[in-house]
């Protein structure tokens, strides 16, 4: 009988850890996804030979620094842009570097596609 009890206490631990970390991947798919629409009119700008920045990249770079007000918070935008960076063909890597400072954000890291994002403060 004892034993029967502490199976299922390990099965509703294991069930409840499963819950807490798929809760918290999906979260990160959705911030993910939200970070990659917000940057969408940059693409163009960082993979392309474009010289002007979009005043739409601007406002996206903006509103990301300004909503990344915790350490966690900035760690899990600079995850997601590494990510996205990673994946996103023809990228100019000088150009990403420089994207906030000609937007007018100073932000606490480099932007690179191999950017560590746990030294980010």
């Amino acid at each position: 009988m004892a034993t029967s009890i502490s199976v299922v206490k390990v099965t509703y631990l294991t069930m409840l850890i499963m819950c807490i970390t798929l809760g918290q991947m999906t979260q990160a798919v959705e911030l993910c996804g939200k970070i990659d629409a917000t940057l969408v009119p940059c693409v163009e700008y960082l993979s392309r030979n474009e010289h002007i920045i979009p005043q739409s990249c601007c406002d996206g770079v903006k509103n990301l620094n300004a909503g990344a007000k915790s350490k966690e918070d900035r760690q899990s935008v600079c995850n997601c842009i590494r990510r996205m960076t990673k994946n996103l063909r023809g990228l100019k890597p000088d150009k990403l570097a420089k994207l906030p400072e000609q937007c007018g954000v100073k932000l606490p890291y480099k932007l690179s596609p191999s950017m560590d994002c746990t030294e980010v403060n």
